[in-house]
């Protein structure tokens, strides 16, 4: 191959690299939209604090159906077309946000979201890893997916929380701008490179979880401690508004968006940490701040303090995010290519099973004992469970430090 057809390829794949990141980042985008709105949807349909933590588990489980089901989809008939299909229903789901009516259209609002974000995580990863191909930096890939992932997240929530304080028609006009975006995305996928060479018959049946053998180990801790930051963010997600509003009386959208906003910007560049530190040394560190960000979620529940809560939340982000980019490059690095989106799914399906469960577990609770209370019982859970994995990692042998990139 001549130079200039190989600067015509690096450029290609760059080219479409942008595209994908473009596409994964809006489809996540989408996701979060509704949650500074959830208190106006309570008003407008006349639902409780427990729905609003069931709507969200509705997302949690369209994501890991998605994932269980169609985790090797992209494996089998390629990254793009699955790709495409996940920003087709994430258009339908914003679609049925703006014409919502009621509780029902939410739901599948919520549905739909779930599964697109199943769709596009896998295959917008292992694309990402196939078409940023750098040896001297090999975590570049790794990057890319957890910023197009929680910053999708992150700004999904603080578009919604802006424009639904100072624009008409909360409840519409931040799914028409998503939804403009979305439909961008469609086009911009338009001439994207595939980079499955080989395809395979499609079986549409619920996968086996797939752990690697040979790194279940750091698989499993990372997948338990960015599950239990994920299960904070989860709960911040479902319930900032309604402790914002019902504790501090604060009425803002744009501050509940931004408490979501600092935890899941502070997630993205948690997983920065990894570039620099083994395997072991970040879980820890990850392990610590949970714990720490779990004391401080529980002192601002207790005293009714809106800094802390901040500061919780971002700690809990940076925590989650060094635990997720531990996992995702641990996977990205050393499984074979032909089940890289299938490992990511599972790591995935682990992660979204605890960011909606607990929601509905804290939903549940805090019609018995309140929502303070219940904030309490939950950061002391996340702290038990940060501190397991920690103790696990005291008794596993030390680990090499990663490749820099």
């Amino acid at each position: 191959m001549s130079n200039a057809d190989g600067a015509a390829t690096r450029s290609g794949s760059t080219s479409g690299a942008v595209r994908v990141a473009y596409a994964f980042w809006i489809t996540l985008v989408g996701t979060t939209v509704p949650t500074p709105l959830y208190p106006l949807y309570e008003a407008e349909f006349g639902f409780s604090s427990l729905t609003v933590t069931v709507v969200y588990a509705v997302y949690a489980l369209g994501v890991v159906v998605g994932l269980l089901v169609f985790g090797r989809l992209s494996d089998q008939i390629g990254r793009r077309p699955v790709i495409l299909t996940a920003l087709v229903l994430s258009l339908a789901a914003d679609a049925v946000f703006l014409a919502a009516v009621d509780l029902a259209m939410i739901v599948v609002g919520r549905l739909l979201a779930g599964l697109s974000a199943a769709l596009v995580i896998g295959a917008a990863t292992a694309a990402l890893a196939e078409l940023i191909q750098d040896p001297r930096h090999p975590r570049r890939a790794a990057t890319v997916a957890i910023f197009a992932n929680l910053g999708g997240l992150a700004v999904g929530t603080l578009l919604a929380g802006i424009v639904s304080d100072v624009a008409p028609e909360p409840l519409r006009l931040p799914w028409a701008i998503v939804l403009v975006l979305a439909v961008i995305a469609i086009v911009a996928m338009v001439g994207v490179p595939e980079t499955v060479a080989q395809r395979s018959p499609v079986t549409v049946r619920i996968q086996r979880l797939y752990i690697p053998q040979h790194i279940r180990g750091e698989f499993l801790r990372s997948a338990v401690t960015a599950g239990a930051g994920f299960a904070a963010l989860g709960v911040l997600t479902a319930v900032s508004g309604l402790f914002l509003g019902m504790v501090l009386h604060e009425t803002s959208h744009t501050l509940a968006a931004l408490v979501v906003f600092l935890a899941f910007t502070g997630a993205a560049f948690g997983q920065l940490l990894t570039r620099v530190l083994s395997s072991r040394t970040a879980l820890a560190c990850a392990c610590a701040g949970l714990i720490v960000a779990s004391g401080l979620l529980a002192f601002s529940m207790w005293m009714a303090a809106l800094a802390t809560l901040l500061v919780s939340a971002t700690i809990n982000g940076v925590a989650a995010g060094v635990a997720v980019g531990d996992g995702i490059a641990t996977i990205t690095m050393k499984t074979a290519p032909q089940r890289r989106a299938e490992a990511v799914s599972t790591f995935f399906a682990i992660l979204f099973t605890m960011l909606g469960l607990p929601a509905v577990g804290v939903g549940l609770l805090i019609q018995v004992v309140g929502l303070r209370p219940a904030g309490e019982v939950f950061s002391a859970v996340v702290a038990v469970l940060a501190l397991v994995v920690l103790l696990s990692l005291l008794r596993a042998g030390p680990t090499r430090a990663r490749p820099a990139g």
